[in-house]
């Protein structure tokens, strides 16, 4: 299309002309990672914990970037990730890994929570694929049994756990505050750790419990009269607060269909599709109008442009629109999202990434810092990633 260009192209621009520089400039050269923070000014907090969680998810995306763009300048950065990873966010004496260490590698808050777990699993998938290392598969190996041993219940994963894996309270995911004994959160992150483990090893114990989730998404977090997720339950999966979380809802849309197509079940297959179908039109019809809202609690609307819920709607709806390529709509959406984070999330300053979230209006938060041990090159970096991978021949 003349004047226009293919999103896929556009998403390597991203990828190579601005993530990859920003998230290489952050390299801790003294102390091994990544440095863990930095405020809305882009100053550096040289000092700051650094979470497993972004140290993860570091390491997931240099390994995915270098694989993807077969750059192995980009090599060195995925190993460097995967030795702090290994170095000094696991626990050699009781297994697992941290929720947070300090700036120099030694444990911060030694708790260990499922989605630190799962984390981990999906960013050492990535690293074997790039690598070949058969110490980061059995990493993945002991990481991957223990989660089924001692975060695995009768009824799905816990949430939130002492270092020794004895239950502790689960209060660290979500700014409502609300302690939930379970979260739609960590359910959809365990599903994506043991897919990537699931993709490198063919464990048909990991596809087993790929098929439980599944089931537990289905039949537990799945609103079939609203058709949406539940995000917070109790231990029961009794729903804690009336809310709505359009980014989880279309995030899980389109990677619950992904997870699910690496399994040899076509009736799952087929339930799955149609449930996140019904998902992403409530989305784009609940949430759309140019840049996806973040969530409603009630009848009140949260209408905050996130950076990461706009990422993965761009996924969502590309994810959509392959499956009905005869709604536009979805084309569309998908096309109008990435313009709007091309416009107004995507921080044009000199050594600048995205901006964490933005009002209604365009406006920048800036008490939102633009690294974090949440504010990770996972999601924005993954939508160019998988852009790039689908292709899916829309021009921007």
């Amino acid at each position: 299309m003349r004047g226009k260009t293919r999103i896929a192209k556009a998403a390597e621009e991203m990828l190579t002309g601005s993530l990859l520089p920003f998230w290489q400039s952050l390299r801790d050269e003294r102390h091994g990672g990544f440095y863990g923070g930095m405020d809305f000014s882009l100053q550096i907090d040289r000092r700051a914990e650094k979470g497993s969680i972004l140290a993860s998810r570091i390491l997931w995306f240099f390994s995915t970037a270098a694989r993807a763009l077969g750059d192995r300048a980009l090599v060195p950065y995925a190993c460097h990730a995967y030795a702090f990873l290994r170095d000094a966010c696991i626990d050699r004496e009781q297994g697992g890994v941290f929720w947070s260490v300090t700036f120099d590698g030694k444990p911060a808050d030694t708790g260990k929570h499922t989605d630190c777990q799962a984390s981990a699993l999906y960013a050492l998938s990535a690293y074997y694929r790039l690598s070949g290392e058969s110490e980061a598969l059995a990493l993945m190996k002991n990481l991957f049994s223990l989660m089924e041993e001692r975060c695995r219940d009768g009824e799905g994963y816990g949430e939130a756990f002492a270092r020794d894996f004895s239950p502790a309270e689960n209060g660290k995911l979500w700014e409502s505050g609300v302690p939930a004994g379970r979260t739609m959160n960590t359910l959809l992150h365990v599903l994506e750790g043991y897919a990537g483990f699931y993709e490198v090893a063919k464990s048909p114990r990991a596809a087993a419990a790929m098929e439980r989730i599944l089931y537990l998404h289905r039949e537990k977090v799945y609103d079939p009269e609203r058709r949406r997720q539940q995000v917070l339950f109790d231990r029961d999966y009794r729903p804690l607060l009336d809310l709505t979380s359009y980014g989880h809802d279309i995030e899980a849309s389109w990677l619950t269909d992904w997870a699910c197509g690496l399994l040899d079940n076509a009736i799952l297959k087929a339930q799955t599709s149609a449930l996140n179908s019904a998902l992403a039109a409530q989305v784009l019809g609940e949430a759309y109008d140019g840049a996806l809202a973040n969530g409603r609690e009630g009848d009140r609307m949260d209408c905050r442009r996130v950076w990461w819920v706009q990422a993965e709607g761009v996924l969502g709806f590309v994810n959509a629109w392959e499956k009905h390529p005869g709604s536009a709509a979805y084309r569309e959406a998908a096309a109008g999202l990435w313009r709007y984070i091309t416009r107004h999330l995507v921080d044009s300053r000199p050594g600048g990434e995205w901006f964490w979230q933005v009002s209604p209006q365009g406006v920048p938060d800036e008490g939102k810092p633009i690294v974090s041990p949440w504010k990770c090159p996972y999601h924005n970096g993954r939508m160019c990633l998988e852009l790039m991978r689908r292709d899916p021949g829309i021009f921007v």
